[in-house]
């Protein structure tokens, strides 16, 4: 019974040791006081915007099937190669071709050669100018009509996921900045072309696409990539702003702390104003001060105690020897 007193009674005083010390670490930030800074605004330009997700896509996505079934006798071109409309991608023999030629190639070469000249092969163009994303065939490679030899991508856009909540802003031609999941260094510029009019439902929540079309593809850009994208939905020149630490927000009213001449570091007119739009750091200024004014913004870093201060009281102190 008696050893159970004993934890007990170090468990209580451990907690009141760590109370104390955390009130002894708070009492310390609040005596070293708070430190302000005066700032004045600044003109620039603030930009709105709409942050969502999509995935890179070809705008037309094109599937080449052949127009007989038979044998695969050339590729001539590579995934990723960029082709111009009517060019040869392939070469293939019908299934009657593939049989008379291999009955030639046993009477000799130059039976075979004969009826390589005398039934040609058929050629498979391609049909627009675009980028070959997929190639799915080889030379020797028996196909029928119905098997896809080649996807041909006009153009890489983004495809955007809306939420219905935000569509609303969202109109053809407004900018859009595009950063990708597997290169978030790679910043490209793009604008919207299209806006789907169809809902979707994405993890309960209806979602519109949106076709971003960027300025250049760089060549590490591929259909399927996550992408981030930024849609500038309004944007304002020459703004009056203020870093949004230096607005204080109660409910609809917002107001800086101006300092006048004869003010103390610490002292200001608590001012009114109206403001307008914001981003990840500063914050439009409507109304309510001018350009040339001083206001004071509250240092919000942790200032640690002072040093005077900064002994632990739970260690044991030397006396200190009196005067003789």
């Amino acid at each position: 019974m008696a050893s159970g007193n004993k934890v007990v009674w170090g468990i209580s005083a451990a907690a009141v040791a760590v109370g104390v010390a955390l009130l002894f670490l708070f009492a310390g930030k609040k005596t070293a006081g708070e430190q302000y800074s005066v700032i004045s605004p600044f003109r620039g330009t603030i930009v709105e915007k709409v942050s969502t997700t999509g995935v890179v896509e070809p705008r037309n996505r094109l599937k080449i099937q052949p127009a007989i079934a038979g044998r695969v006798e050339e590729v001539m071109v590579q995934e990723g190669e960029m082709v111009e409309k009517g060019r040869v991608l392939a070469l293939l023999s019908s299934s009657e071709r593939a049989a008379l030629l291999d009955v030639a190639k046993l009477q000799g070469k130059d039976e075979q050669a004969y009826w390589k000249g005398v039934y040609r092969e058929t050629a498979v163009f391609a049909p627009i100018d675009g980028q070959v994303i997929v190639r799915s065939i080889e030379p020797g490679q028996t196909v029928s009509a119905s098997d896809s030899l080649f996807v041909l991508s006009d153009r890489l856009t983004v495809k955007a996921f809306v939420d219905e909540t935000d569509i609303g802003r969202v109109k053809n031609g407004q900018r859009a900045l595009i950063t990708l999941d597997a290169y978030p260094d790679i910043r490209v510029g793009g604008w919207v072309s299209h806006i789907y009019y169809e809902s979707h439902l994405q993890n309960n929540v209806s979602i519109y696409f949106v076709d971003v079309v960027p300025d250049s593809i760089p060549s590490v850009y591929r259909s399927g990539m996550s992408a981030n994208i930024d849609i500038a939905v309004k944007e304002t020149l020459h703004a009056l702003l203020l870093p949004q630490a230096a607005v204080k927000v109660s409910g609809k009213r917002s107001t800086v702390m101006l300092k006048e001449a004869g003010d103390s570091a610490e002292e200001g007119r608590k001012v009114r104003v109206m403001t307008g739009m914001a981003d990840e750091d500063n914050i439009e200024i409507l109304s309510g001060i001018s350009d040339s004014a001083r206001v004071l913004m509250q240092d919000a870093s942790f200032v640690l105690p002072a040093e005077k201060d900064a002994s632990n009281p739970f260690m044991p102190r030397r006396k200190k020897k009196k005067d003789s």
